[in-house]
C-alpha cells in the first residue's frame, strides 16, 4: 500500500498515524537551545526567535517512529476497528471453528473496513490539520487540535451518555456543563465500552440462527438414536452452507459499516 501518491499526498490510511505524531511534537516553551550527546549521536535544538518552541527535525523523526510503534493501539482505541473485529471473531465462534478464517484474515478485513468507515473523518483530519502543518501554516499544536477534533466528534458520536458518566464519575472528575467540558481522556474508555456493547449486541443476533441450527441437529440425532454422533459433525456443514446461500458476509459487513450511521 502506498503511503504517498503521485500527487504527493499522503494516503488516507497516513493521516491517522500522522496525526498522532503531532500530539508528542510539542514540548514546552521553557526548552532551551542545548546539544544532546549520545555515543554515535549528536542531536542539536534550537529554538527560533519569537516562535514557540519546537523541537529538531531529528528529534520529531525519532518520536514520529515511536508513534508509529503505537499505531496499532492507537487505531483500536479511537477507531471502529474494535466493534468490527469482535464482530468478526464472533461469526467465527459462531461456525464453531476456531480457527477458520484465520485470525490474519480477519484483522486484515477489519483494517479495510475500518478504512472505509474512517475515510471521511481522516479526510477532514488531512485538509484541516495534516496539510496546512505540512505548509507551515500552523504549529504542531494547533495541528493536533484541530485534528484531534473530527476524530472525537466521531467517537462521541458513537459513545452512550452512561458509558460517558461512569468514565467522568471514575476518573473523579467534575459533572461537565456541554461536551466540551469532557476530556478526551475520558471520551476514549468510554467510546471503548460502547464499541463492546454495540458488538455484542450485533454479535448476539448473528449467534441466534447458528445456535438454531445447533438444536435442531442434536433433536435430531437424539430422536434417531444416534447418540455417538458428534452433532457439530453434522451441523457445520449446514451452517456453512445456510450461510453461503444468504451471501452472509455481504450481509454482515453492510450490516456492520451500516452501524455506525
Amino acid at each position: 500500500m502506498k503511503i504517498i501518491d503521485k500527487h504527493h499526498r499522503l494516503s488516507p490510511l497516513a493521516f491517522l498515524l500522522l496525526l498522532f505524531g503531532l500530539i508528542v511534537t510539542t514540548v514546552p516553551s521553557s526548552i532551551s537551545a542545548a546539544d544532546i550527546e549520545l555515543p554515535g549521536i549528536g542531536i542539536e535544538l534550537n529554538e527560533a526567535e519569537g516562535e514557540e518552541g519546537e523541537v529538531a527535525t531529528a528529534i520529531k523523526i525519532v518520536l514520529g517512529l515511536t508513534v508509529l510503534s503505537l499505531a496499532p493501539a492507537i487505531m483500536i482505541v479511537m477507531t471502529s476497528f474494535t466493534r468490527i473485529i469482535v464482530v468478526l471473531a464472533i461469526l467465527r465462534h459462531a461456525f464453531g471453528m476456531q480457527q477458520t478464517p484465520p485470525n490474519t484474515v480477519l484483522i486484515s478485513l477489519a483494517l479495510f473496513l475500518t478504512l472505509f468507515n474512517m475515510l471521511p473523518t481522516l479526510n477532514l483530519i488531512d485538509e484541516n490539520a495534516v496539510q496546512p502543518y505540512g505548509n507551515g501554516q500552523i504549529n504542531s499544536k494547533e495541528a493536533f487540535q484541530t485534528g484531534m477534533a473530527p476524530l472525537r466528534d466521531f467517537m462521541i458520536r458513537q459513545t452512550r451518555e452512561q458509558d460517558l458518566a461512569l468514565m467522568v464519575e471514575v476518573s473523579g472528575g467534575q459533572m461537565p456543563q456541554t461536551i466540551d467540558d469532557v476530556s478526551n481522556l475520558q471520551v476514549i474508555p468510554a467510546f471503548m465500552l460502547s464499541e463492546l456493547k454495540a458488538a455484542f449486541q450485533i454479535g448476539f443476533i448473528i449467534f441466534l440462527p447458528f445456535v438454531l441450527i445447533d438444536i435442531v441437529v442434536a433433536s435430531i440425532l437424539m430422536s434417531m438414536g444416534m447418540l455417538m454422533v458428534p452433532p457439530m459433525m453434522i451441523s457445520l456443514p449446514i451452517k456453512i452452507l445456510m450461510f453461503v446461500l444468504i451471501d452472509g458476509w455481504n450481509l454482515v459487513v453492510h450490516s456492520l459499516l451500516g452501524s455506525f450511521v
